[in-house]
C-alpha cells in the first residue's frame, strides 16, 4: 500500500521534468510527510481543441467518485487495487477516463520487527534520487452543499494504485502490497485520454511496474514519520534498524 510518502519539488521543478504546464497560480505545499486527504500534486492530461495538454494540478489524497454525497468517502479512498479496480464502484468510472500520475521522491511503510511486538519505518526511493511516479486516477466532484458558482464548489480528489509486492527480493519482505510505478512511456499511455481499453493500460502499468522497481533502495528511518506533525527532512535521513 502507500499510505505515506515525501514530496517537496517546486511546481516548476514538476513541470519541466514531466514535461507539463500548470496555472500561474499554483502552490504546492513541500512535505517529508504527505499523508491521506491532504492536497497533493498531480500530473494528468486533458484534450484542449482536440489537443493533448499535460497539466499539474493540486488533488485532495483520496477519491471522492461523482455519485459521493459528501466527500468523507475519500478517506477511505487513498489506494486502489489493481485486482479490483476496473470493478468497484468507487474506481471503475475514473480508471476508464480519469487516470493521472502521482509524482513523489519516495514513500514510507512499516516493517514488522522480528518480535511481532513493533514496527520499523523505511524510506523507499530510486537509487539516484529521481523523482518516481505512481499510477493513479482523478475524479471532479460537485458538492452539493456549495452555492453554484462557489469558488469550492467542485473537488478535485486522487488515488494511487497498488498491486502486489514482487514475489522475491527485499520489497517482498517489507509489505506485501507495492505502489505502482510507471517509467516515462507507460505514464504516457496511462495519462493519455485518447488510449484504448482501460484493462489494457492496467496491464501495461502491472507488466512494468516491478522493473521500474527493482533497485530502489529501502532506508531505515525515524519513527518520528508516524506522527503527522512531524515534518522535516530529518524524515528521510536513514537510521540504523531496530534489531
Amino acid at each position: 500500500m502507500c499510505g505515506r510518502y515525501a514530496m517537496t519539488w517546486t511546481v516548476g521543478d514538476l513541470v519541466a521534468e514531466l514535461e507539463a504546464e500548470a496555472d500561474a497560480n499554483l502552490e504546492l505545499r513541500a512535505s517529508y510527510n504527505v499523508a491521506p486527504t491532504t492536497d497533493v500534486p498531480i500530473v494528468l492530461e486533458r484534450l484542449v481543441d482536440g489537443e493533448p495538454h499535460r497539466q499539474v494540478h493540486v488533488a485532495q489524497w483520496g477519491l471522492v467518485p461523482r455519485w459521493a454525497k459528501d466527500a468523507s468517502v475519500g478517506v477511505r479512498a487513498f489506494n486502489a487495487r489493481t485486482e479490483t479496480v476496473l470493478d468497484k464502484p468507487t474506481f471503475r468510472s475514473a480508471v476508464k477516463a480519469r487516470r493521472c500520475a502521482v509524482p513523489v521522491e519516495g514513500y514510507y511503510e512499516w516493517k514488522k520487527l522480528p518480535d511481532g511486538k513493533g514496527k520499523q519505518p523505511y524510506f523507499v526511493h530510486s537509487q539516484d534520487g529521481s523523482l518516481t511516479t505512481f499510477a493513479g486516477l482523478y475524479e471532479w466532484w460537485k458538492d452539493p452543499a456549495k452555492a453554484d458558482g462557489a469558488e469550492d464548489q467542485w473537488l478535485l480528489s486522487c488515488t494511487i494504485l497498488t498491486m502486489p509486492a514482487p514475489p522475491d527480493g527485499e520489497l517482498a519482505t517489507l509489505h506485501d502490497r507495492l505502489p505502482v510505478p510507471m517509467d516515462a512511456d507507460t505514464m504516457d499511455a496511462w495519462l493519455d485520454p485518447a488510449a484504448g481499453e482501460a484493462a489494457t493500460l492496467v496491464a501495461l502499468v502491472l507488466s512494468r511496474a516491478y522493473g521500474v522497481a527493482e533497485g530502489w533502495i529501502l532506508d531505515p528511518v525515524s519513527a518520528a514519520v508516524g506522527n503527522v506533525r512531524n515534518d522535516g527532512p530529518e524524515l528521510i535521513e536513514p537510521i540504523e534498524p531496530i534489531v
